[in-house]
């Protein structure tokens, strides 16, 4: 699990074919302090298991399933990505739960920029912004950020200096693809809503909508 606080902008060195997938090596230095094989670093958001680990770089087994539902699958070397390991117990939480499964990917639809924050519009599915909150959290390229608002087909974000500085959003441009995680909490709310078994397990359901509604969940 991690928190959606990137630790470090590292680098694709290196993608090379193995069985049904890719390794992946990208060089890092700070999320490399006591990564060990069988640990899991983030990478844009994906959750990727450590095979190799030398003293400036890291490798991971990409497979063609995570290629084909996250950008990884177009990584080139060269590329800027952002790093973060799992968190421990004595983590600070300071950003949402992030699981590192990607839900899918959105658009770069427009970036706007001024003194003090960068104006990020994106686009995503139905299937994913009906997860999507205007105040809520989401996790974009692996960082945790909240939701300003919402359109139909779209989010906005402000971002900012300090989570431009410390990211790949700098990189992002209008017609570039993203990573996109929802928020779990939104998943499991709709699931207990969904699941009606029966009217006495219909009623509670009516009664958990309305708490839920008064408290500005939903």
């Amino acid at each position: 699990m991690f928190t959606g606080l990137i630790e470090e902008i590292g680098t694709v060195k290196s993608i090379t074919s193995s069985g049904d997938g890719y390794l992946l090596e990208i060089e890092a230095r700070a999320v490399l302090g006591e990564t060990r094989i069988g640990d899991s670093i983030s990478i844009n958001g994906a959750c990727q298991t450590v095979t190799q680990v030398k003293s400036r770089s890291f490798t991971v087994f990409v497979s063609k399933i995570t290629a084909s539902i996250t950008t990884l699958g177009s990584f080139k070397p060269g590329r800027k990505v952002n790093l973060e390991r799992a968190m421990t117990p004595a983590s600070r939480f300071g950003g949402h739960i992030v699981q590192g499964h990607v839900d899918g990917t959105g658009i770069v639809q427009a970036v706007k920029k001024d003194a003090s924050v960068q104006e990020i519009h994106i686009t995503a599915s139905h299937e994913l912004l009906r997860y999507i909150v205007a105040k809520g959290s989401v996790s974009v390229d692996g960082i945790s950020l909240t939701v300003v608002s919402l359109h139909d087909d779209s989010f906005v974000l402000y971002l900012i200096p300090e989570t431009v500085s410390k990211t790949i959003i700098g990189d992002w441009k209008p017609g570039g693809t993203v990573n996109i995680e929802v928020d779990i909490l939104a998943k499991y709310v709709e699931r207990m809503l969904s699941n009606n078994k029966d009217e006495h397990e219909s009623d509670r359901d009516d009664a958990l909508r309305r708490k839920l509604f008064e408290e500005g969940y939903i």
